[in-house]
């Protein structure tokens, strides 16, 4: 039996939104993988401790180490448990995640090097960062898409589309979340009877200070909080629009939840994005930060329900090439 330690932030039950960790790793473990992950710990430097125990304590007993691996913060503990990795002769492999990888690299080239080119194989899903992963002349990379359960997401085929919004993400600067409000108020111009409803937890911002901004501009937006997977699938039921209103993103596994539930989507044309859609076809791309063009987007799809169904019906087949019963061909690849 190939046995793993996945390094990384399983924070769901702290609130946070649940990341890769949480569910890559259990997919793994329905596969045959004995698999012991680390840390939940929600304090960062315990969770960091926690993290480096691990990976010593089980130095002698695993195979590969798996790291989530971001840009900001998180990236230094993927260069601690790497080179902790390196010096007790452990094969790890660091899973990139995170649209501003790209310029951490830039920034810290020789740290980089010291993580990336050092692994056994770096695990890319975003056909964006992989292409700007290998622009680095490393030869350890490979694609693997985020995985969904495609049998998890009902298709819903909509043959009216109304101005009833759905946004998902957590509430952070990155996410632009307050973009969403500002499309609503225009929309509302048109359609006066538009619903927002937003779904996430608190992550820098608070949900708070954006019912206040909301307020003041006489909206009324549903903010739900932080939900269950089961939970928002239900809830999408009631909207027939997806709008993502991110900074910078790489492949955003919401968004490829909201195409196989068969909404449209209108994202922000940033980081990794045109390389998972394609405007026109299986989504509308507008600029960062330009609320009217998103705004005029989903009037564009209100108006347009054959354009609307037409980017439903490809988003659907699009995500099912991210169902785990392929995706997790190329794990077992790569695991072997």
């Amino acid at each position: 039996m190939t046995r793993i330690l996945y390094i990384g932030n399983a924070l769901s039950k702290h609130g946070y939104n649940i990341s890769t960790i949480e569910t890559l790793g259990p997919l793994l473990y329905s596969e045959g993988y004995h698999v012991i992950t680390s840390s939940s710990r929600k304090n960062s430097a315990i969770r960091l401790l926690s993290m480096i125990k691990s990976t010593i304590r089980n130095a002698g007993n695993v195979d590969f180490v798996l790291i989530d691996t971001y840009s900001t913060l998180n990236f230094w503990y993927a260069l601690i448990i790497s080179q902790i990795c390196r010096l007790l002769k452990i094969k790890y492999i660091p899973i990139l995640h995170g649209g501003n990888l790209p310029q951490r690299i830039k920034k810290n080239p020789f740290l980089s090097e010291l993580i990336f080119k050092n692994a056994y194989i770096n695990s890319v899903p975003s056909l964006f960062l992989y292409q700007k992963i290998i622009d680095q002349k490393w030869n350890n990379i490979v694609h693997i898409p985020n995985q969904i359960e495609i049998r998890d997401y009902s298709f819903k085929k909509r043959t009216q589309f109304k101005p009833k919004i759905l946004w998902v993400r957590s509430f952070t600067t990155i996410y632009n979340p307050k973009m969403a409000i500002d499309v609503l108020e225009i929309v509302k111009l048109s359609f006066p009877l538009a619903e927002l409803c937003m779904v996430g937890p608190e992550n820098g911002i608070s949900i708070e200070s954006l019912k206040k901004y909301a307020n003041s501009k006489s909206l009324n937006v549903n903010f739900t909080g932080k939900l269950s997977k089961q939970d928002w699938i239900k809830l999408s039921e009631s909207y027939d629009i997806f709008i993502n209103t991110t900074h910078f993103d790489n492949t955003p596994v919401s968004l490829i939840e909201a195409l196989a539930l068969g909404l449209p989507v209108i994202s922000t044309n940033v980081g990794g994005i045109p390389y998972l859609v394609k405007d026109g076809e299986t989504a509308l791309l507008v600029n960062d930060s330009y609320s009217k063009a998103m705004a005029d987007a989903i009037i564009e799809l209100i108006e347009n329900p054959d354009l609307a169904q037409k980017l439903a019906t490809n988003g659907r087949k699009l995500t099912e090439q991210f169902d785990w019963n392929i995706v997790k061909n190329q794990w077992k690849e790569i695991l072997k």
